[in-house]
């Protein structure tokens, strides 16, 4: 997410034209990381990157996406806890692990009640209910230094009045739960000024994927049309067009289990 540099709170605004003049990463920097050890030697490893942000400029105007390293590790290790991905996860992340972080992390939002983090990640797969938020047009296939980058880019303003679109036709199916996610995306994107801009980038799996494989992806078009198929009540191109994301999709995260 970034958010104008206008619409942050003074200090703040402050801070990072300051990090903006003085010559700020205009891209995302590589991470340094460290380990932090569990029992028998085991742990997690953690970005050590500073306080910074990824900037854009768009049409003269300066967006920023704060990186709030230390929330995002915070919220992490709770989340690997409490999802419990792998037998013995308790020696990766010790319970007084656990409990150190969930106090850290409360400190921090007393201290700021109205922090939040900016950046949502998702190893080895793009999730589903993303795709929502945006639009085929959005699109762009992009060369880099490791070949190709995918990302998607919209504004808060037009990504929430998807989300809010999708709920109640998602609610009259048999996919409630479905819509109970997009309304956190929704609750998540009402936090931030409407002329945010909303980025969806594939990072690194585009690393894991042909050129073929990258050109005929069209997630979100095909999300759009699954949702007005579903609205339509032709449930049959609903379910075909959204089973062939989902397949697409799982067939990639099948990565996370060979490494």
């Amino acid at each position: 997410m970034f958010q104008p540099l206008d619409s942050f709170p003074a200090v703040e605004r402050a801070y990072w034209e300051r990090f903006i003049v003085g010559g700020g990463p205009l891209r995302p920097r590589r991470a340094a990381y460290r380990q932090e050890l569990g029992n028998h030697a085991l742990g997690l490893l953690v970005p050590t990157e500073p306080d910074a942000a990824s900037i854009r400029v768009l049409d003269g105007g300066y967006y920023v996406c704060p990186w709030r390293t230390r929330l995002r590790v915070l919220a992490a290790i709770l989340a690997f806890r409490e999802a419990a991905p792998i037998d013995g996860a308790e020696h990766f992340v010790t319970d007084r692990a656990r409990r150190r972080a969930a106090r850290e992390l409360a400190r921090m939002r007393r201290r700021s009640p109205g922090v939040i983090s900016f950046i949502m990640q998702s190893p080895w797969h793009v999730p589903v209910r993303w795709f929502v938020l945006f639009e085929d047009d959005e699109r762009r296939i992009e060369p880099n230094e490791d070949g190709h980058r995918v990302r998607y880019r919209t504004t808060v303003r037009k990504a929430l009045r998807r989300a809010e679109r999708a709920i109640p036709v998602l609610r009259k199916t048999d996919l409630g739960p479905v819509a109970d996610v997009i309304v956190e995306l929704v609750e998540w994107l009402s936090a931030f000024d409407g002329r945010s801009l909303l980025e969806l980038d594939y990072g690194e799996l585009t690393r894991l994927m042909t050129w073929d494989e990258l050109d005929d992806d069209h997630s979100a078009r095909d999300v759009q049309d699954a949702i007005r198929a579903l609205g339509a009540e032709n449930f049959s191109k609903a379910a075909d067009v959204y089973q062939g994301v989902v397949s697409r999709w799982a067939e990639l995260r099948g990565h996370e289990s060979l490494n």
